[in-house]
């Protein structure tokens, strides 16, 4: 890999590092000991924190402890995912509208305790649709929301990923799920979560801190890279997930990282020279 990366100075005076989840400073339930001592190392440095994750399956609770048993420490308020963001949105420009989700037990939680009117599937018309990583999935789930769909309803996605890497290999993700309903029903849903502008608004709002003093960590182009090509914030492309060397060779501008690295041990090297 013949990449060649800014002067480090440019992250040692970012204020807030955005972490990715999934392939980044985890993969399934195995830690990256290097990711938990960057983490370490940029807190007692002053940095701030944030986990962002695209994968809703998941509630912030049940990330917060997953993160504190693998050893990252977090605090409630680091911990934000696309769920959150979808929520949000549904709460600030789509109030009272009937949502049928395809998701997890832990998203519906999500939704109820966020007052989002969920429906079961029986009734016979729904406002709107949102599909997400669903490892509950079944095809009633998927006939329902295609009815819906046809019918009118409004398509949203609470994130586009198409695979979730995993210690076992990759599982099919929310991007897969939605590219079932779009193929059934032509609609192409609005999608949350990283790249979309949504997501860095509320990190903004919700930590007080602008987009030229944060970045973006993670192991996707398409998610972690494009959402600060496209919403100017500093991206940091770690290659222990999905993407492989290879693919930055074909990337896109709009999802060309501004640094490289092949894992976050490397990174906390440069940083804080651990080695």
């Amino acid at each position: 890999m013949n990449w060649k990366n800014p002067p480090v100075a440019l992250l040692k005076s970012k204020k807030l590092f955005v972490f990715d989840m999934d392939g980044t400073i985890y993969l399934g339930n195995r830690p990256f000991p290097f990711a938990v001592r960057l983490i370490e190392h940029l807190r007692k440095s002053g940095k701030r924190v944030l986990f962002f994750t695209n994968n809703a399956s998941h509630s912030p609770k049940v990330y917060l402890e997953k993160l504190t048993r693998l050893g990252f420490s977090p605090a409630k308020e680091e911990i934000l995912t696309s769920g959150n963001v979808t929520v949000e949105y549904l709460k600030r420009h789509l109030p009272g509208k009937s949502v049928y989700l395809v998701g997890t037990r832990e998203l519906e939680e999500q939704f109820k305790e966020g007052g989002i009117p969920l429906l079961s599937g029986r009734e016979a018309h729904a406002d709107i649709v949102v599909t997400s990583f669903d490892t509950s999935l079944t095809y009633e789930k998927l006939n329902h929301a295609c009815r819906y769909i046809r019918a009118g309803a409004r398509y949203l996605s609470t994130h586009p990923d198409l695979n979730c890497p995993t210690e076992d290999g990759f599982i099919p993700d929310s991007g897969a799920i939605s590219a079932f309903v779009t193929a059934s029903t032509g609609a192409t849903p609005v999608y949350f979560g990283k790249p979309y502008a949504q997501t860095v608004e509320m990190i903004c709002e919700v930590t007080g801190i602008s987009k030229s003093d944060m970045c973006f960590l993670g192991d996707r182009l398409y998610t972690d890279i494009a959402i600060g090509k496209q919403n100017g914030v500093t991206s940091v492309l770690v290659l222990s997930g999905e993407t492989q060397p290879e693919d930055l060779a074909s990337a896109p501008e709009n999802q060309t990282p501004d640094f490289v690295f092949p894992s976050l041990d490397e990174l906390d090297n440069q940083l804080f020279a651990t080695k």
